[in-house]
């Protein structure tokens, strides 16, 4: 894999056609636990990523099997998918599968103890679908614009 950002922690990679993975990892003098209490409701998408429209809870009680419903824009349009909790951690991972005609988004939570606190890294991977997989070259800006703008978000809530 080939970094588009090579930055020590932002990172966006192709992994093949139609598949874009990007990942950030920050530093934060919160402890894991606070942190995964709050990340673990995928509904504070809506406090964090300015990209976020809207995210509601569909069903569950935020662990595996718990399901919600976000809105998001991107590259100027607006886009829906179920998300799913597919893994849960205790205070250090969350995965979510989101799936619609589009694309197959994983979006992976995981947070690290540090001495000064804890490590949060996010990363959502994308498989285009279809017609869609033909776009994903043309969108390497749009997917740097995406990353900087949750790092911005995210900077805010750790």
């Amino acid at each position: 894999m080939q970094p588009w950002v090579a930055d020590v922690d932002i990172q966006i990679y192709i992994v093949r056609m139609g598949d874009v993975v990007l990942r950030k990892s920050l530093d934060s003098a919160k402890p894991a636990a606070e942190l995964f209490k709050y990340f673990a409701d995928f509904t504070t998408t809506n406090e964090w990523d300015p990209n976020t429209v809207s995210t509601t809870l569909i069903s569950g009680d935020g662990g595996v099997g718990t399901k919600y419903h976000n809105v998001s824009s991107f590259n100027g349009n607006e886009s829906s998918v179920d998300y799913e909790v597919v893994e849960y951690k205790p205070n250090t991972c969350i995965r979510l599968r989101g799936e619609n005609k589009y694309l197959v988004a994983v979006d992976t939570m995981t947070i690290e103890e540090t001495p000064s606190g804890s490590r949060f890294t996010y990363e959502a991977r994308f498989t285009f679908k279809g017609v869609a997989r033909l776009m994903q070259p043309f969108l390497k800006k749009a997917f740097q614009k995406l990353l900087v703008e949750a790092e911005e978000g995210l900077k805010k809530v750790l």
